[in-house]
């Protein structure tokens, strides 16, 4: 099926909705942790565990879909894996034990990288330069819908009869959605004299080619770097916002949601300001706020003087930082590897990933009344990102030819 030059409202949509299995299956039972810790007889790390298995699953499934859709085009991999993970999901809403539902968020997250993985190849696919660099910042604004809604939705289902296992079986409904969503307007994007036809050597020529560019590097580890000091905030929020501020599962799922509103919203502003100004500039502005609001955050922790005031008003300038860096850093990063999108995105998804995976038992280690974990290490993740765009100091932003040698794989 040919792809329009410019992609129809659907399949944008259904790009966005596709991306929405990230968001949703870190944020929507978030408000369900302690309850889930109570109820399975374990504690906060242990609960946590359950969002490293996911994003653990979520790593590896994109290191191995997301070469494979270079190879066998961006289709069926999709259809493959929303299907699963919609079977994978509704299982998790039935675990009797904290080991099973550890072992299905793995399943969830692996066969749920399908969607976030191919989707962002799908965009090379279509789009290159500031029209990409838009495109990737109008999904990242339409996914943070996601998480804008799933915290308060969640906490109206923990709060409410059906618990925290109810959240699990909406999960579950918004997976098929995303399947039959991706079976209707998803078209073939990748020509079949455009895929890898020689197997493992083609890709790992492929992969050879993405790691050997510095500014590929350099952008791809400053927006997962950037990630991680995210998904510190998001391992760490339900025990800050219930057991530090003292807010109930409500209010905290509401005050959440509105963080993921101000990062949604500085996405979009974002996306619409990359044709009067370069993607690198709005990337180390958006680097800058975040790394001053984190070590702000942390000097007042230390110090004893936090508040919900600080503590609210610094996440949400944290959060418009963050917006700058998701609406521009992928594009970037992209934008260096046409000639292997899949790869090129399959690593930064798996990189982005295993450094939350990394972080989140982490926020638990210091105990659930502390905030200073949460705070240290969104400082150091941010500080880190700054030091990998010294890596991005030669990229003259021309997108790279393919590589002779990789030319040659193409049937």
């Amino acid at each position: 099926m040919a792809t329009p030059a410019s992609p129809p409202a659907a399949l944008t949509a259904t790009l966005a909705l596709l991306s929405f299995v990230v968001p949703l299956s870190t944020d929507m039972y978030l408000p369900g942790f302690p309850v889930i810790a109570h109820e399975l007889g374990t504690d906060a790390a242990g609960v946590q565990l359950t969002l490293t298995a996911f994003l653990i699953g979520l790593a590896a499934g994109q290191l191995v879909l997301g070469p494979l859709s270079d190879r066998y085009g961006r289709r069926r991999p999709i259809l493959l894996g929303a299907g699963i993970c919609t079977l994978a999901t509704a299982l998790c809403a039935v675990a009797p034990s904290i080991e099973v539902l550890l072992g299905l968020r793995f399943v969830t997250g692996f066969t749920g990288a399908a969607g976030v993985v191919i989707g962002r190849a799908v965009v090379t696919d279509i789009a290159t330069g500031a029209a990409a660099a838009r495109l990737f910042g109008l999904l990242m604004g339409l996914g943070g819908i996601a998480p804008i809604v799933a915290p308060i939705a969640g906490g109206l289902v923990v709060e409410g009869a059906g618990g925290w296992r109810a959240v699990f079986w909406v999960l579950a409904g918004t997976s098929a959605l995303m399947f039959l969503a991706a079976l209707w307007w998803v078209p073939e994007t990748l020509p079949a004299d455009r895929r890898r036809t020689d197997g493992d050597g083609s890709t790992l020529r492929a992969v050879g080619s993405v790691l050997a560019d510095r500014s590929y590097l350099g952008y791809t580890f400053a927006f997962c770097l950037a990630t991680a000091a995210l998904f510190c905030y998001i391992a760490a929020s339900p025990f800050l916002l219930q057991n530090v501020l003292g807010f109930s599962v409500n209010v905290a799922s509401t005050v959440f949601s509105i963080g993921a509103l101000t990062a949604t919203a500085s996405t979009l502003i974002t996306s619409r300001l990359v044709g009067r100004y370069h993607p690198r500039l709005l990337l180390r502005a958006g680097l800058a706020i975040l790394l001053a609001a984190s070590a702000t955050a942390l000097l007042i922790t230390v110090t004893g003087q936090l508040t919900r005031v600080w503590v609210l008003g610094l996440v949400g300038v944290g959060f418009i930082g963050l917006g700058q860096v998701f609406a521009t850093a992928t594009g970037l990063a992209l934008e260096r590897v046409p000639h292997a999108a899949g790869t090129g995105s399959a690593l930064l998804g798996t990189l982005q990933n295993v450094l939350g995976a990394a972080v989140a038992p982490l926020m638990g280690i210091a105990g659930e009344h502390t905030a200073v974990p949460l705070f240290a290490g969104m400082t150091l993740c941010t500080l880190l990102a700054v030091f990998a765009l010294l890596l991005t100091k030669e990229d003259t932003a021309e997108p790279k030819s393919e590589p002779a040698g990789l030319a040659a794989d193409h049937s």
